[in-house]
């Protein structure tokens, strides 16, 4: 299974946007983490359909606005569901 960590960069802080994100990986069944950073941005890792989920997390609605994402590559991990994990 494919496995992918992305970073968001932008309004993702005080916006629920770890909340938002959850909800999407749930909708479409992925697995994996999300927290928030403390330099202001938010990372999350996804086993699943990666693609899917970052075209929905890049296009959430106001007030939410995510500027930049990077992603890489990572070792599956076999998660059990999909977590809001505490802040870095």
């Amino acid at each position: 299974m494919a496995c992918k960590r992305f970073v968001f960069e932008g309004r993702v802080q005080g916006v629920c946007f770890r909340e938002k994100a959850a909800r999407v990986a749930r909708e479409l069944g992925v697995k994996g983490w999300v927290r928030n950073l403390s330099g202001g941005g938010v990372e999350c890792v996804v086993e699943g359909d990666a693609g899917e989920f970052l075209e929905r997390v890049k296009n959430l609605s106001f007030p939410v606005r995510v500027d930049r994402v990077t992603q890489q590559d990572c070792a599956p991990e076999r998660f059990d569901g999909f977590k809001v994990r505490a802040s870095k």
